[in-house]
């Protein structure tokens, strides 16, 4: 008997307007409830693992700037460092009134992951159980009434340390698809149990839209009281679709990471799943969009993980046109623009320099650098010259434009910061040390300094020179070096650097065979454009 074949037996549930009644039932309001399990299922990702302080971090970014609904923050019974930083983190929510945001994973194990999370401080577990036959008979090796039968008794232990209780299903979706007298017969098992909600994972990102509409409703049809979330992978990158879905379905809750941590291809990512909520469904979530970009930024530079340039809200490149044509078509009514402003991002769109520019995305980056006002015989060479860099794959940024614009005009620039010198010491027993010489307005100074790296000692002298003559150094965003694929040690270095100004990010180039002088120029040439 299909699972289809065996519900219908098992309910009267015949007709579309039932299933439309169904679903107005599991609505559960206008806000969509996010668990946020950055910490617990995103330290699954190759290669990650949180050290307590910046596991504590992470949470407070996510619940005082993001204002995320719940956190799973971890698991019990892994290990000291483990407890040390869910213990900091737990103490921490209990003064700020959110103890019951903060929840836990647990395990069937006779008690002692509820033991542990009370001991911890915690106050929800989310108890992991087997969501399919297939699970239950082969990795547990227990017949499917014992395994209800134990997480009932875990339930039980747990209400009696006070604890709230939450049921994860794993291999739900399989569940669904093989066995679902099995899933029906394990939640009609949970009826009156203290449980608060049932947790639905897609655990290898196997289903669709569809299925996921399909699933849910004979959830809701089966048990429309359940408080439902969704929690989905992304292996055929239907995660987002998935997860929408899941949410027009009517489900309680989705749970996230940001920057899509996880296992594999990862889980369902938190600003993409916040701007589809937002745009294509009559629900919401109580994230505020401008804290998107630095929480990603943020778990990006602990994790070690970058996400790609062209992830949809914060990837690098996202706000940025290439096409001659659609600067074009910015300028003269924002044709080219969707309800994905970058101003929702606290972000600026920007018009690439390269082989495809026209003369719209030049006029545009002339206007931000104050230079719009530019001979058109002039334009037009410089124009011709963005365009032949760019056939050479050169990186053109607007930074490099005043450059441009001077080689044109034969008129070298003359800033008025030029690095006359500089000795970097690095051993491996001693902090590098700098010494720096420039000249400034025709003076030369020194200063020295030490720091954390080469490059790290000699922009902290190269702060104390300016300091003393009243000028701000920026702060460094990003900073990224680059040689030709099987280059050899002695070839030309591309050192990019983007720099954080009051109005806008500025980005500088620096070439040299040397990746330290790289770094110099690229430095240099930041400063005489902010300094001019």
């Amino acid at each position: 008997m299909s699972a289809w074949e065996y519900f219908k037996a098992s309910h009267d549930f015949n007709s579309e307007e039932r299933q439309a009644e169904m679903k107005t039932q599991a609505r559960h309001g206008r806000y969509v409830e996010l668990l946020d399990t950055t910490l617990r299922d995103g330290e699954q990702t190759p290669g990650v693992a949180f050290t307590p302080a910046e596991k504590f971090e992470i949470a407070r970014i996510l619940i005082s700037h993001l204002r995320i609904d719940r956190l799973e923050i971890g698991s019990a019974r892994v290990s000291d460092g483990e407890r040390e930083a869910l213990g900091a983190i737990l103490k921490w929510a209990e003064h700020r009134g959110s103890l019951d945001r903060m929840e836990i994973l647990g395990f069937v194990d006779g008690g002692k992951s509820a033991s542990w999370i009370r001991e911890a401080g915690g106050k929800v577990m989310n108890l992991l159980a087997k969501g399919s036959e297939n699970h239950c008979r082969v990795q547990l090796r227990k017949e499917p009434r014992q395994h209800f039968d134990e997480v009932c008794r875990e339930i039980e232990n747990a209400h009696k340390l006070g604890l709230e209780v939450n049921l994860y299903l794993e291999d739900w979706s399989n569940g669904m698809a093989h066995s679902f007298h099995y899933v029906y017969s394990f939640l009609s098992a949970l009826r009156g149990m203290p449980l608060e909600r049932i947790m639905l994972p897609d655990t290898l990102g196997i289903m669709t839209p569809d299925d996921v509409t399909r699933c849910l409703d004979w959830m809701y049809a089966a048990f429309p009281d359940a408080r439902l979330d969704f929690h989905g992978h992304n292996d055929y990158g239907l995660v987002t679709a998935n997860s929408l879905a899941a949410v027009k379905a009517g489900v309680n809750g989705v749970h996230v990471t940001v920057n899509g941590l996880g296992e594999r291809t990862g889980n369902q990512q938190l600003a993409q799943l916040v701007v589809v909520i937002n745009d294509h469904t009559d629900r919401t979530t109580r994230v505020p969009e401008k804290e998107l970009q630095h929480a990603s930024e943020l778990v990006q530079t602990i994790s070690g993980k970058r996400y790609s340039w062209n992830t949809p809200v914060i990837g690098s490149d996202v706000f940025t046109q290439t096409c001659g044509v659609h600067a074009d078509g910015d300028r003269k009514g924002n044709l080219y623009a969707n309800r994905l402003l970058p101003e929702r991002f606290g972000r600026k769109r920007n018009y690439a320099l390269g082989k495809l520019s026209g003369k719209a995305s030049l006029d545009q980056n002339l206007q931000l650098l104050g230079m719009a006002e530019l001979a058109p015989e002039v334009r037009a060479k410089v124009l011709q010259e963005v365009v032949r860099l760019g056939d050479k794959k050169k990186q053109v940024t607007p930074s490099d434009l005043p450059f441009i614009i001077a080689s044109v005009l034969r008129t070298p620039i003359t800033g008025r910061v030029k690095v006359v010198d500089y000795q970097v010491e690095s051993t491996l027993k001693s902090t590098p040390k700098a010494v720096v010489t420039i000249e400034l307005d025709g003076e030369k100074i020194t200063e020295k300094a030490s720091g954390d790296g080469g490059y790290d000692a000699f922009v902290k002298a190269l702060r104390k020179l300016l300091r003393k003559r009243g000028i701000t150094f920026p702060k460094l965003a990003d900073y990224e070096v680059r040689i030709p694929p099987g280059g050899k040690t002695d070839a030309l270095v591309e050192t990019t650097i983007s720099w954080e100004m009051p109005d806008r990010t500025l980005t500088t180039t620096g070439v040299d065979s040397d990746q330290l002088t790289a770094a110099v120029v690229a430095t240099e040439k930041m400063l005489n454009l902010v300094i001019q």
